[in-house]
């Protein structure tokens, strides 16, 4: 998550850093970072980025980003190695050797699905009804799958990340294994700073989430909502803004109103789950959608032996995919569409279980 924005201050004796920075952007000379070693200023990589800088803002003001902000954000932007290393620290990150077993869900859910986070779920759930109800209403979206992604992202917003967006943003298409991505959302950045929102106000994840729904500043641009008719769609500070930007997404997603996220199944030991495997791979988070079994009607899953042991009542004509995230033997969840509704979210069938765990438990 972005680094939280410091104050910029003039440094003595970092006059060749600070001339590089003017040759690179001009005008006046920019402030060195608050506690920036003399050592960074000199250092090849933090040339080199700001080289990159230079270059990109030809392309930013090629896409409609004001000089004004590219003036007076860039010239404060320095590489940040730590982001660089929580990128690398992810699942798909850097090749670590053969793919390992599955792990199981139950530990994760165990600390994702607390009678904490259930608690607190059903305190927002109660003091946001008001709006909930009437984005329930336009979207079909259950208030309580919104107030789950809440608690699931952001603990109810008790932690939102604390990098700046900015630099984070910079430094991962400056890295440039996924430039592409990157650098359009430092774009998306710096647009939301010419429509008005501070920049201080955007910190959120090393990888550039923010707000209580963490949002991608793109994503913010093309989905977020205001949920409470002020004017503003506020994802940082105002929980009516940000449930209804949840609900817009998953609405955008795919979501399908009064049908469940999916349900919890027993399975029987004489399931030949090779007759039911997928063949299909995902060009999304394959090993996600890896583990689910292909798309059955439940009146077909019945005739298998797979019984359905709590939850809403589902037709015989639905569509559902098999998913047991403890392998045989453990609870088992037939998964319906708006399950991949949340995957789209987030890419993880443990996070989507957690978001609809959540839900149910907050409803009940």
């Amino acid at each position: 998550m972005p680094l939280a924005f410091r104050m910029f201050s003039r440094v003595s004796g970092l006059v060749a850093g600070a001339v590089l920075l003017q040759f690179l952007f001009g005008g006046a000379t920019p402030a060195i970072a608050a506690g920036q070693d003399a050592s960074a200023v000199g250092d090849p990589m933090q040339a080199s980025f700001q080289a990159y800088l230079a270059d990109f803002r030809g392309r930013a003001l090629a896409q409609g980003i004001s000089a004004r902000t590219l003036d007076s954000v860039l010239p404060t932007l320095t590489y940040n190695p730590r982001v660089i290393e929580l990128d690398q620290a992810q699942p798909g990150g850097r090749p670590t050797g053969p793919v390992s077993a599955p792990t199981p869900f139950a530990p994760y859910r165990i600390k994702h699905v607390t009678p904490d986070l259930i608690r607190r779920g059903r305190d927002a759930y109660a003091a946001q009804r008001v709006f909930l109800q009437r984005v329930e209403a336009e979207t079909g979206v259950p208030e309580s799958v919104m107030v789950s992604i809440w608690g699931q992202e952001t603990s109810y917003g008790n932690y939102t990340g604390d990098f700046d967006l900015a630099r984070s943003l910079a430094t991962l298409a400056y890295e440039g294994r996924r430039r592409p991505l990157f650098e359009g959302e430092l774009i998306a950045t710096l647009r939301l700073m010419d429509r008005g929102v501070p920049r201080w106000q955007l910190k959120g994840s090393w990888a550039g989430a923010t707000g209580y729904p963490q949002f991608l500043p793109s994503v913010y641009l093309r989905l977020a909502r205001d949920g409470d008719g002020d004017g503003k769609a506020d994802i940082w500070t105002d929980p009516a803004d940000a449930l209804a930007s949840i609900g817009n997404y998953l609405v955008n997603a795919g979501w399908k109103a009064g049908e469940p996220w999916a349900v919890p199944a027993y399975v029987p030991a004489t399931l030949n789950r090779d007759a039911v495997a997928s063949r299909l791979t995902s060009p999304r988070c394959p090993r996600v959608h890896a583990r689910h079994s292909r798309w059955l009607t439940m009146r077909e899953w019945r005739a298998l032996g797979v019984v359905q042991m709590g939850g809403a009542t589902v037709s015989d004509d639905e569509q559902a995919t098999l998913l047991e995230p403890d392998g045989p033997g453990a609870t088992a969840y037939l998964t319906f569409g708006n399950y991949r509704a949340i995957l789209d979210y987030n890419c993880s069938n443990f996070y989507a279980l957690s978001v609809g765990l959540l839900a149910d438990a907050v409803a009940n």
